[in-house]
């Protein structure tokens, strides 16, 4: 593939054997990092997540489309794990967050798969675009809208206020807008605007929320006598 050719492993220029060693020494003392560091639960997830990436993944990447879905819950688990870090446990603020990520990787991931069809094609990936291109573009378009149903389920679940369905309506209503674009002409053209989209979209998005985070409630402190 044009846009992997280059890398160390792919070229020769480090062996197999030292691309693995090299990942566990990353992988073990980071996972005791965030275990005894941070907390057991954060550690768990980061484990899990290795896991899921090397061992579910990579390998389905050659077998079925089914490797999109479980890579969007890869990328969805990092944030996850940023909020058990901070609070210890995962409740409605870790899945809303892991939910936003999760979805926003399906008009990223399709719209820049598209432009690489002849690449995947070539490598022998299992894509939606090579293989299922309607599919790939629904589902892009069925995510962008279900940003805008997270977005307003962030105030019902307590994370952020009233104002963060409001302000983030608009660049949710664009993506959207892209991502409907991208079903129906189904072109180059169309896949690189969602894919550019989706680029600065997210960092926003996250920027609003944490803008508009709900306060926790102030300690009234001891009554007065």
């Amino acid at each position: 593939m044009n846009r992997t050719k280059n890398r160390p492993l792919v070229r020769g220029q480090i062996s197999p054997l030292l691309a693995v060693s090299f990942a566990t020494c990353c992988a073990v003392p980071g996972v005791a990092l965030l275990t005894w560091g941070v907390n057991p639960l954060t550690g768990a997830l980061g484990l899990f997540n290795i896991f899921l990436y090397t061992c579910c993944y990579t390998p389905l990447k050659r077998i079925s489309i089914a490797n999109t879905w479980v890579g969007a819950v890869v990328g969805a688990i990092p944030p996850v794990m940023g909020w058990t870090a901070a609070t210890g446990s995962l409740d409605a603020g870790a899945f809303l967050l892991g939910g936003i990520l999760y979805s926003w990787q399906f008009p990223h991931f399709n719209a820049l798969s598209w432009g690489l069809r002849e690449d995947y094609s070539r490598g022998g990936y299992c894509m939606m675009s090579v293989t299922h291109p309607g599919l790939c573009r629904r589902v892009a378009l069925r995510h962008c809208l279900a940003l805008i149903a997270l977005s307003a389920a962030a105030p019902v679940l307590d994370v952020t206020t009233w104002t963060l369905p409001v302000i983030a309506l608009p660049i949710n209503l664009y993506i959207t807008y892209l991502g409907f674009r991208f079903y129906t002409d189904a072109d180059r053209r169309s896949s690189r605007r969602l894919f550019f989209c989706s680029l600065w979209h997210l960092p926003l998005l996250l920027l609003l929320m944490l803008t508009c985070k709900r306060r926790p409630a102030t300690d009234p402190g001891p009554p007065q006598s």
